[in-house]
């Protein structure tokens, strides 16, 4: 049989060195990204090659005994098995099952309407990188049992190692066990398991299915850059406008989603229809009718999760057991039909030779739905069934039809369970042209969308190519709301608890109690910080929901800093860059951008604010903007207010962290001053819409956590070009010179800080009042020269507002979806390090590590500033066309110190 990694390795000369059994465990694919050279396919997984189901669980199931062997019943059932979102939910909880007494809980990317989070971590190499934890019970991490992390893959080890470096931080214990199917560490990451134990004091032990490693030769990247490029060229999806698509034929053209060209089919053990005769195989050939898509009720029983995102004990891991054989013959009751019965004589499998007649029946699950469809699978196989398992997925890979490729075919629909980032395109590889007689598509009820049945949806794509379409829907589990508010896990000031083990009291849940009052707050917080004591401003203008730290040194050099935050050493919040100190080059530019674009950023201000007005009729909006960036914006909304309407609007400006949330103590205070109706939160612009989901997330948090209502998380916005907010001034992407300078043009106030020694459970976030910049503040100067625009684009202001309340202002994400492609175009493969914008790619170059700089061609109007730091700073810019953007930074994605430029070498400001 051919290796599915030939195809790859005879073109770019990519080598898979190590164990005999890597071969059939691993094939070999390209994403569709002309940066990076390859990507690891696995065969026992069952994400985007089908596989036997028993194969796909045995494998999970045969490391979770290892890790039960190596610690021991003892600390077996003392332990938590953590699984990551999505490739490795199934292999997590296989694993828990092979360990038998532990309880398991995996990552995942959908925000769950009031669940808190236990924590959090970024994925730095995956194409959609944010991770929550989401435990029914939040003390489920807080115990100092073994943690088992569970992941598909094990290679640099710096997701496994960011993640235990987190959870440590929060919830320390002495033992740590990574479990992988395959161990691809380099050489030169071998030591680092054990350097890492030695400093966190733990005991790390590692268990994987094979072991080896990829050798890549030089110049790999630009070899696959250039046959992507022509695979690319060859394929031409269907002109009728539907999303279904296969892909590139080896040497024929494109087989645009049916039986696959070379008459094998895909591989890994995915039958040609081309080559049946009879039954159901022979319609998928020909197709001379089809069936609609069935529904089968399955009867999930009740009070048994969909999975492990909440948490999933023995016990209910049992009673799904147990309920697994009559869930099974219904769904093979709805397979049945007399197509199935006709079928008759054998049909020839790659991998299997010869079979008995009977359906080829797909279980397909959806992205981090893997498990109950996985076990769905395993039923109907132990009922006779020839199936096959595999998912859905968010990961764009390039698919081409040969045998020695393992991503044969690929279909391409629309995102179906209304992500929290957004719609998107999704995947199922290696279903269509693979001679499957039925489908069984396993969703939550989440997903179970309007969706999913439309015309150019995943069902109608899954009908076009398979003949008989079976829907099962799994109900979504939402843990019932604590008693009490639990603890925020996420603080560092938790006391944590220990995990009770539960070995000695048979079928005893293995969680801890469940906490039955929150920690203790004080109720007297302080009054806002105002100006002149705190910030350049004055004090009606806007109120600091912060402590002050300005005698607190924090400062540290740039490229320290982006060593510690890309390594996972340090939070970006926890301490604050240097200080940028403009030459008076870049100030004359200033002055110059802000002269240009004055009438411009006022009629933004004006049509914003009248928005905002418009929308709560009769109220009086409370502006609550996010330091540092909105707080110039929040200024100017609440002068516009004042000039038109004769509106004194309250303004406060509170801290919000990314990966941290919203300070929530500045919450309590404004829910005590104010109603929470009133407040609308403001920032200067968006890009790619990062905050707008941190603030939506956190307020989900707050509220369920302290039962306080009413906090809408729309952002109102000067400039939206990433479409992520319904509240905007403009969606043009241009100089709003607020963002040329940092704390001289903010009050000259510091970016907030967030660090456990320094703010407690009852402080607000800090920040720092630069009181001896005070002769280099434009503060004022950047408010009263917009203010000074404010009648002269009065009408304007009518107009646009007029023009938008009448339009169709549902945000569309276009910045993510643009953010998401060049992560993975350039290599990056972590959209925290893709800035997208003016303002944050300035940002980029004052703040971070840039490596280089891409502008629109065309955009140099609003780009002089970005070009004279580029400039100072030895970073390249890169001219590109039909960039949704004016411009983007890209922070150094692989971080050595000192790295500044694109050479990796430290360049001193001018």
């Amino acid at each position: 049989m051919v290796w599915t990694g030939t195809w790859v390795a005879e073109r770019l000369g990519v080598e898979l060195i190590g164990d005999e059994a890597l071969p059939a465990l691993l094939g070999l694919a390209l994403r569709r990204n002309p940066k990076r050279a390859h990507l690891l396919v696995s065969s026992v997984l069952g994400k985007h090659v089908p596989q036997r189901p028993s194969v796909v669980y045995g494998s999970g199931l045969d490391l979770g005994r290892r890790v039960r062997a190596l610690l021991g019943d003892e600390e077996a059932a003392r332990s938590v098995v953590l699984g990551y979102a999505e490739t490795a939910t199934a292999l997590g909880h296989a694993v828990a099952d092979g360990l038998g007494l532990a309880p398991y809980l995996h990552s995942t990317r959908r925000p769950v309407d009031g669940v808190a989070r236990a924590g959090g971590f970024e994925e730095s190499h995956s194409h959609a990188t944010s991770h929550l934890l989401l435990p029914e019970d939040p003390k489920l991490l807080a115990g100092d049992g073994p943690l088992v992390l569970v992941d598909d893959e094990f290679s640099t080890g710096n997701t496994v190692l960011n993640t235990v470096r987190a959870l440590h931080e929060r919830y320390p214990r002495d033992r740590y066990v990574v479990v992988a199917l395959v161990d691809m560490r380099s050489a030169a990451d071998l030591g680092r398991l054990d350097a890492f134990a030695t400093e966190i004091g733990a005991r790390v032990d590692l268990i994987s299915g094979a072991a080896g490693t990829v050798r890549l030769p030089e110049g790999v990247l630009e070899k696959g850059q250039a046959l992507v490029a022509e695979h690319e060229r060859a394929y031409e999806p269907p002109s009728t406008g539907g999303s279904s698509a296969a892909g590139p034929a080896s040497g024929s053209g494109p087989a645009h989603g049916s039986a696959s060209a070379s008459g094998s089919g895909p591989a890994h053990g995915a039958a040609s229809a081309s080559g049946s005769e009879s039954g159901l195989a022979a319609e998928s050939a020909t197709a001379p009718h089809r069936h609609e898509p069935v529904r089968v009720a399955l009867d999930w029983p009740e009070d048994v999760p969909d999975g492990g995102r909440h948490g999933f004990t023995p016990d209910q891991r049992d009673r799904l057991e147990t309920a697994l054989p009559a869930m099974a013959r219904r769904i093979a009751e709805a397979l049945g039909g007399p197509a199935a019965e006709d079928r008759t004589g054998p049909v020839a499998t790659p991998s299997a030779g010869p079979r008995t007649a009977g359906p080829r029946v797909l279980v397909l699950g959806f992205e981090e739905l893997m498990y109950a469809p996985l076990r769905l699978g395993t039923a109907l196989e132990d009922a006779g069934l020839d199936v096959r398992y595999s998912t859905t997925t968010r990961s764009p890979v390039l698919a081409v039809d040969d045998p020695g490729y393992a991503i044969r075919t690929r279909l391409v629909f629309p995102a179906h369970d209304d992500p929290a980032d957004g719609p998107g395109e999704r995947y199922a590889y290696n279903v269509a042209g693979a001679g499957f007689d039925a489908v069984v598509l396993v969703v939550d009820s989440t997903a179970d969308t309007p969706a999913l049945h439309a015309p150019d949806g995943l069902l109608a794509q899954l009908a076009a190519h398979i003949p008989r379409v079976v829907l099962a829907v799994v109900p979504s589990y939402t843990p019932a709301p604590a008693p009490h508010p639990p603890y925020e896990a996420h603080e560092a000031h938790e006391v944590h608890e220990a995990h009770e083990a539960h070995a000695t009291t048979p079928n005893a849940s293995p969680y801890p109690p469940q906490v039955t009052e929150a920690p203790e707050r004080s109720s007297m917080l302080p009054e806002p910080l105002r100006g002149p004591a705190f910030s350049s401003y004055a004090p009606e203008e806007v109120g600091w929901l912060l402590q002050d730290l300005s005698d607190v040194e924090l400062e540290a050099p740039t490229e320290e800093r982006e060593e510690a935050i890309q390594s996972g050493g340090a939070h970006y919040a926890e301490s604050l860059p240097v200080e940028y100190q403009p030459s008076d080059r870049y100030q004359e530019l200033f002055h110059t951008a802000l002269e240009t674009s004055a009438a411009r950023i006022a009629r933004a201000v004006g049509t914003v604010t009248e928005t905002v007005l418009a929308e709560r009729p009769g109220r009086r909006p409370v502006l609550v903007s996010l330091a540092r960036a909105g707080t110039p914006v929040g200024v100017l909304m609440r002068r516009w207010a004042q000039a038109r309407h004769g509106l004194e609007l309250p303004h406060y400006a509170v801290s919000i962290v990314r990966g941290r949330g919203i300070d929530a103590n500045a919450l309590r205070w404004l829910a005590a001053h104010h109603d929470p109706a009133d407040v609308v939160f403001v920032d200067g612009w968006t890009g790619k819409g990062a905050i707008t989901r941190e603030l939506a997330d956190a307020i989900k948090e707050f509220e369920a956590a302290e039962g306080v209502t009413g906090f809408d998380p729309e952002i109102a916005v000067l400039a939206d070009p990433g479409s992520c907010v319904r509240t905007y001034g403009t969606r043009e992407d241009f100089l709003i010179p607020s963002a040329c300078l940092n704390s001289t043009v903010s009050g000259l106030i510091s970016r907030t800080v967030l660090r456990a020694d320094l703010v407690g459970p009852d402080d607000f976030h800090g920040g720092k009042f630069y009181r001896e910049l005070a002769g280099a503040d434009v503060s004022n100067d950047f408010l009263d020269a917009v203010a000074a625009r404010f009648d002269e684009v009065g009408g304007a202001v009518d107009t646009d507002t007029k023009e938008l309340l009448a339009a169709d202002r549902t945000p569309t994400w276009e910045g993510w979806a643009a953010v998401e492609r060049i992560s993975e175009e350039y290599g990056i493969h972590d959209v925290n390090l893709v800035k997208p914008g003016v303002g944050e790619t300035t940002r980029v170059l004052l703040r971070r590590v840039p490596w280089k700089i891409l502008a629109k061609r065309g955009a140099d109007a609003d780009l002089a500033h970005v070009r004279l730091l580029a400039e100072q700073r030895g970073v390249p810019v890169e001219i590109v066309d039909e960039l949704p953007y004016s411009c983007v930074g890209l922070i150094h994605p692989q971080y050595t110190r000192g790295a500044t430029g694109a050479d990796g070498r430290a360049v001193v400001s001018q």
